[in-house]
């Protein structure tokens, strides 16, 4: 069956340069958000979010009529939901959004059409949507293709890696992989492996388990060094010399939308059996926390010369260099704790040309942050800040 037509749930940092690279091969997309202002942004051929070539790209698919936005789904041949799925405050995933998406399209669902769920997912989630769809749809049962096929793409490469990365599918049976890796062949030059939908969701929670636990081991000799005075970037340099020794470099914390959340996944399942993942975890999680320490050991060295309070300058925003990607950000939380905690603080993040980040927060420019503060901390290492990093004496960097 030729797949002609596309409906993907979801216009967000995955969906819309999947919708945009999809249509880019002449296949007609139709791509569904709730906001209505995101919808009428993709339609005049703009975008919402930073993404190296994706506006251009927007633009072209749009202008040629391959795709279109709209806030609801129609018939098609394939079905891609990819929205998000955050943790609640008990750290169990919330799928409410995969299953609003998938209830949105049973309507229009047909037989032999293809439905596929990208969005990070715990453990039978995509059987569980299978299962509602044929609940509603029961004239549908054994006559649909469901399967999982997890985005594993880099903010600042996802036009690329979309059609080089390999791609993880598993189906809800055979034929449903068989279909689903027959449609992703029509774009994607990565090998594709063929699994059951189970093992690709664990899959794709597994892959950001095992960079948050390499993570954590960096963060937690960053903490040790500095117990030490022990200078831990000189440290890991030379730890690294080994052949078969690669530890990462430490940061504030871990943010984004898959290694922050998705390890929780798996220990919100198995709290007994997801010990390491579990304290990794919390490694990571802690690390802005013991930032705010050291910001307020500064802070307090400070005052003891000059008896006063400081400005402090807090240097990137987003979860990490050169993406305006704010979402589990460690930087941005821990701004928010220095100004809930009274500071006087000047932040900026060159990716956000927004003057206001949020309600609390003012975005202001590197040279007001530069001129007025006392204190600067390099909390996300954009590439913008290198030049600055060796010419002022008041700055401290927690990444580099």
């Amino acid at each position: 069956m030729p797949y002609v037509s596309v409906v993907i749930m979801g216009l967000g940092y995955i969906g819309l340069p999947t919708a945009a690279f999809i249509a880019s091969k002449k296949i007609y997309v139709h791509g569904v958000d709730i906001n209505p202002l995101i919808v009428e942004t993709v339609n005049k051929g703009k975008i919402h979010i930073i993404e190296p070539d994706l506006e251009g790209l927007v633009r072209y698919v749009v202008e040629k009529g391959y795709l279109v936005a709209d806030t609801k789904p129609k018939e098609a041949d394939v079905y891609i939901v990819a929205v998000p799925t955050p943790f609640k405050e008990n750290h169990e995933p919330d799928i409410s959004y995969v299953e609003s998406a998938i209830k949105m399209i049973i309507p229009y669902l047909r037989e032999n059409n293809l439905v596929i769920i990208e969005s990070t997912s715990p453990i039978g989630t995509t059987e569980k949507m299978a299962k509602m769809i044929f609940n509603e749809r029961p004239e549908l049962k054994d006559k649909l293709y469901i399967a999982y096929c997890p985005e594993r793409v880099l903010p600042g490469k996802i036009l690329y890696e979309l059609e080089h990365n390999d791609r993880i599918i598993g189906g809800i049976d055979d034929m449903s992989s068989e279909k689903a890796v027959e449609f992703y062949s029509l774009f994607v030059k990565g090998n594709l492996h063929k699994t059951n939908s189970k093992t690709a969701e664990m899959c794709k929670l597994v892959e950001n388990a095992y960079r948050d636990l390499n993570i954590a081991f960096a963060n937690e000799l960053s903490i040790i060094c500095d117990k030490l005075g022990i200078d831990v970037w000189e440290l890991i340099e030379l730890a690294n010399k080994h052949p078969r020794v690669n530890i990462l470099k430490p940061g504030v914390g871990v943010g984004g939308h898959c290694i922050a959340v998705d390890p929780w996944f798996i220990v919100s399942q198995f709290p007994e059996e997801a010990k390491l993942i579990r304290t990794a975890r919390e490694v990571n999680d802690f690390k802005p926390l013991w930032v705010i320490k050291k910001i307020e050991e500064k802070i307090e060295e400070f005052k003891k010369i000059n008896n006063r309070e400081p400005v402090i300058g807090c240097l990137g925003l987003s979860y990490k260099p050169d993406i305006d990607d704010l979402r589990e950000s460690p930087a941005l939380e821990i701004v928010e704790m220095l100004i809930n905690k009274g500071y006087k603080v000047m932040a900026n993040e060159p990716n956000i040309q927004k003057e206001l980040i949020n309600d609390n927060i003012k975005n202001y420019s590197i040279a007001e942050v530069l001129r007025l503060s006392d204190l600067i901390f390099l909390l996300v290492p954009h590439k913008v800040y290198k030049s600055i990093m060796d010419k002022l004496d008041n700055i401290y960097y927690f990444s580099i």
